[in-house]
């Protein structure tokens, strides 16, 4: 492994030991420091990621830990604990033409803080980069840190193919311009290059007997589920937050997703929720004519008038900000639903007005209060800024290709939103116009599986942790019920998108405390077998 810092090859140096005493002795010691081991429109497809968006409209909301420029900067002595390093990782893992024998650098990041050396076959920890750069997940993830101590653990942070630094040939933009490189930028190449990485951590730092536990959320939790169903020889077991993996080939209704915020929004305020699901046809009806339109402009405080294109883009940016407040949703009075319905329900009416533009004026507290700002204007652009144009630009390609999620509001309509069915064969023609290729939505299960999943997994997969907290509209299409005795579902009613493995905080609620507390005893059982086991064989 070659770190950033210097040219030299890294080889931590333990002696060569029986492995039976020091993973006996491991044993012990977990057992001694955690009480809780045991022995046992068409819409776009709406981004997931770990973390909430840092803006909306372009407003800047509390930020998440970006540690990239203290990953790039890593050195021995890095006061973070941080090490980079970088893979000379195989193109195309799947053929054997001369082409595909091709590398590119992708970077990963180690944490050795608290390992205890390979010596003791002492775990590793790997988090499973997603849809973004690999300093979003080593600032916000907690789950890694929080534990690595008490077990012991090193931490491996690992950048998903074609994000950040670990772009092929040059930038995202021009790989995802050259059609041959943008078909290496799929899940399953970057399953394998993960296992590539872990592969080469271990026989570098001769941990051949650490036991591999790897973790993820929303995508990453996909990525992570998959990656033990795929690799079960290299992952002992998987902690998958979030992982909406039933989101595919009509597993999951269409309208799922927004039958959930709706949901959030209905428990929140029934005031809030009926305020927002008829202001749709009110704005729908002002946007008909030029009176209309200027009367739009001046209660959203457009900072220009609003044409017929403006009001479609502002009616996108309503709706990501509903579900972006639902599926990152926190503790009020700080963050979402809350805040949000609170500003609705508490907006008095001004003199003057009627009914309609006091519907307005409600909607737009809303928004104020989303975004944190009640001066000045606001630019409504339909995107969806909050996110780096890498993560938006390689969440477009993904979802064209293979991760097409039909999400839509179709059939009877039982949500807040207005209708708008995930239509297949205009999404198809939208990506074929981008990319010159339809997409395969079916591809998925047919790769990973996903039909009649307990009837399946049952007889074959294994220690995966799924949790969901019911309060983020991806958790319809979550695994929400145990499937076995080592793949469990864990779930909160007031949780959110990821809400268990994100920096931990000490107003946490209780419940939340709770989950945490139960994914560490199961993950311990796992390890302690593994360690029984491997005794067993070397006895």
């Amino acid at each position: 492994m070659k770190s950033t810092g210097a040219a030299t090859t890294l080889l931590l140096m333990t002696p060569r030991r029986p492995p039976g005493f020091f993973l006996f002795f491991l044993l012990l010691v977990l057992s001694a420091t955690s009480p809780l081991v045991s022995a046992a429109r068409s819409r776009s497809i709406p981004r997931l990621g770990v973390t909430a968006p840092r803006e909306v409209l372009g407003i800047t909301h509390n930020k998440n830990v970006n540690v990239d420029a203290a990953v790039a900067e890593t050195t021995p002595h890095s006061p973070i604990g941080l090490q980079t390093y970088y893979y000379n990782q195989t193109l195309d893992h799947f053929s054997f033409t001369p082409g595909s024998y091709a590398t590119f650098p992708q970077r990963y990041v180690i944490n050795f803080d608290h390992w205890r050396g390979g010596g003791s076959g002492a775990p590793i920890f790997a988090e499973l980069g997603a849809e973004a750069s690999l300093g979003n997940d080593v600032g916000a993830v907690g789950f890694l840190p929080e534990n690595a101590p008490k077990f012991g653990a090193l931490q491996v942070y690992i950048e998903h193919r074609f994000y950040g630094n670990s772009v092929p040939f040059g930038s995202q933009e021009e790989a995802l311009k050259n059609a041959t490189v943008r078909g290496y930028f799929n899940s399953e190449q970057a399953l394998a290059d993960y296992a590539e990485v872990l592969l080469h951590v271990k026989k570098s730092l001769k941990a051949e007997n650490s036991p591999i536990i790897v973790f993820g959320g929303s995508y990453g939790g996909m990525l992570a589920t998959w990656f033990r169903l795929k690799y079960p020889h290299i992952a002992l077991g998987a902690l998958a937050s979030s992982a909406p993996i039933l989101y595919f080939d009509d597993i999951t209704p269409s309208n799922g997703y927004y039958s959930v915020i709706t949901k959030d929004f209905k428990e929140t305020s029934e005031t809030c929720y009926h305020t927002i699901k008829e202001s749709w046809a009110v704005i729908d009806r002002l946007a008909a004519h030029n009176e209309g339109l200027a009367i739009l402009s001046k209660k959203f405080r457009s900072c220009k008038k609003l044409s017929v294109e403006g009001v479609e883009a502002l009616k996108s940016q309503l709706d990501s900000i509903y579900c972006v407040a639902a599926q990152y949703n926190r503790a009020p009075p700080s963050f979402g639903l809350q805040k949000i319905c609170d500003a609705i329900d508490h907006n008095k009416p001004t003199s003057g007005g009627n009914s309609t533009t006091h519907l307005l004026d409600r909607i737009f507290a809303g928004i104020a209060a989303y975004s944190g700002i009640d001066t000045g204007c606001y630019n409504y652009t339909g995107d969806d800024g909050s996110f780096s144009a890498e993560t938006l630009s390689g969440w477009d390609w993904q979802t064209c290709s293979e991760l097409v999620m039909p999400i839509g509001v179709t059939g009877v309509n039982d949500t807040m939103f207005p209708k708008e069915p995930f239509d297949m064969k205009e999404f198809a023609e939208d990506c074929k116009s981008k990319y010159g290729v339809l997409p395969r939505p079916h591809w998925i299960t047919s790769y990973y599986g996903g039909h009649d999943i307990k009837e399946v997994l049952k007889r074959f997969g294994s220690n995966i942790i799924f949790s969901n907290g019911l309060v983020d509209p991806y958790s319809s299409a979550g695994v929400l019920e145990d499937i076995s005795e080592s793949l469990v579902a864990l779930k909160t009613e007031k949780g959110s998108h990821c809400m268990d493995i994100v920096r931990w905080r000490e107003d946490d609620p209780e419940w939340l405390v709770e989950m945490r507390l139960k994914e560490i005893e199961i993950i311990s059982g796992w390890i302690m077998q593994y360690y029984q086991d491997l005794i067993q064989a070397t006895s």
